[in-house]
């Protein structure tokens, strides 16, 4: 469920003790992406899908996969196996 694994995302940011705000400077200073907190707050909520460069720095800022914030894995009964 795309919506749990963003719940992580809020999450992972309070861990950090940041704000919104926050990693939205981070992403400007440290991988030179400019996105606003309004969009950002979007991708929080499930409602918006970041470009790929946009969610694998924010991955790389939360110290994940970024399977465990935006892809879904889903069981493929025929492998045994799970999938993305």
């Amino acid at each position: 469920m795309v919506k749990h694994r963003r719940d992580k995302m809020v999450s992972l940011r309070k861990e950090k003790g940041w704000l919104q705000k926050d990693v939205v400077d981070l992403l400007k200073n440290n991988y030179g992406i400019v996105i606003t907190e309004s969009y950002y707050g979007m991708i929080e909520q499930g409602v918006r899908t970041p470009k790929l460069n946009i969610a694998l720095a924010i991955a790389e800022l939360f110290e994940v996969n970024p399977n465990e914030i935006f892809f879904e894995s889903n069981n493929n009964k025929k492998l045994g196996n799970k999938t993305a």
